[in-house]
């Protein structure tokens, strides 16, 4: 898909799709930040611009305003988490892909002849030959497209050989060439890889834009879409991974236990809170899900408590809830009760008896 339809990640594609405008885009990128963000998906847009028919040639696009694709190399802590842009802001794009012409459909497809996307084979790694092909192909003029794009997916996965015959190519790619390295674990990689690529870091994506994608996409209704964002850490690929019923079912029992022991000083209501959380069973991951769903119910009283952007709570749907129950929170009680749930997890992990879990917790809320 081209880069208008990705979510998120804002500033990054401005500044990614004004350099290929400028041709000033470095042939050799790693494209890094947490798993489930769109970072492969990126690299496919960028292998779209760079080769669709209806994209001026490098230099021929408007260059009124100046931009500099290094400016986002290695960038500190909070200038990357300002990558995914604040929720609801689209991207004001100096060009894209029109995404719907042969060159396009077929990147998509994977199926161009001038884009080349490497994965981890059978054994989970991905092998010297693998690279050595990608290596000789690059070398050839294009085919049907502008350039070929070489995407080397989970490329934390080469073999440390497979790296070292990467070293020159990546130092001097073919003029027509380009590689582009999308990981999770950067630090993976040979620091001699690192050091000949340009590195793009992506920030985690807002709830919202989470939500909005899992509606549009993948047909969840709005509550499940809510639910499944707001314990979804800033990954859509995180979102997908569990049921949506899962999640919902997860935030209803988180939500109900935080009614209950918001103003309950009875220690029968307090139990009857710990019993909303944990349900008729006592399942281990159930309830670590369970868990994470009130972590995030916590978050959100944290920003209405802070006065901070409204944008950023997770659970949208709920907040009419969550600001009925902001007063009884005032003061560091969220934060406290933000790190027993922190604890509570961690005592799961070290098996203990869930309901101990849910009945320890109800008391430190």
């Amino acid at each position: 898909m081209p880069f208008r339809e990705i979510a998120g990640h804002r500033h990054l594609i401005e500044l990614v799709a004004s350099a290929a405008a400028r041709g000033t885009l470095p042939p050799s990128l790693i494209f890094t930040g947490p798993e489930g963000v769109g970072k492969k998906m990126a690299a496919l847009a960028l292998a779209q611009l760079v080769n669709c028919p209806t994209v001026p040639r490098a230099g021929e696009a408007d260059t009124s305003a100046q931009a500099d694709i290094f400016g986002l190399i290695d960038t500190s802590p909070s200038q990357a988490a300002a990558g995914s842009g604040r929720p609801g802001d689209s991207a004001r794009l100096e060009v894209d892909a029109c995404g719907v012409c042969a060159s396009c459909t077929r990147i998509a497809r994977g199926v161009h002849a001038d884009v080349l996307v490497i994965e981890p084979g059978d054994t989970g790694a991905i092998k010297v030959d693998q690279v050595r092909d990608a290596i000789e192909r690059a070398g050839y003029r294009p085919f049907e497209g502008r350039r070929r794009v070489v995407i080397i997916d989970e490329a934390d996965r080469i073999l440390v050989e497979a790296q070292n015959a990467l070293l020159k190519t990546l130092e001097e790619p073919p003029s027509a060439s380009m590689f582009v390295l999308v990981t999770s674990r950067p630090d993976l990689l040979l620091p001699t890889v690192q050091s000949r690529c340009q590195k793009l870091r992506f920030g985690r994506l807002a709830p919202g834009e989470i939500g909005k994608v899992l509606m549009t996409r993948y047909e969840y209704t709005e509550s499940d879409a809510h639910a499944a964002a707001s314990m979804a850490d800033g990954s859509i690929g995180l979102a997908l991974q569990g049921a949506s019923d899962e999640f919902a079912e997860a935030r209803d029992a988180a939500t109900g236990m935080l009614r209950v022991v918001a103003t309950a000083s009875d220690p029968r209501r307090r139990l009857d809170g710990a019993r909303a959380l944990l349900g008729s069973g006592s399942d281990r991951e159930e309830l670590s899900r369970r868990l994470r769903a009130l972590s995030s119910l916590l978050r959100d009283l944290g920003v209405l408590l802070a006065r901070a952007d409204d944008r950023w709570i997770a659970n949208t749907d709920l907040k009419p809830l969550l600001s009925g129950l902001v007063k009884a929170f005032e003061g560091d009680r969220a934060v406290r009760a933000f790190s027993a749930v922190d604890r509570a997890l961690a005592a799961l992990d070290r098996n203990a008896s869930p309901k101990i879990v849910a009945d320890w917790l109800a008391f430190q809320i």
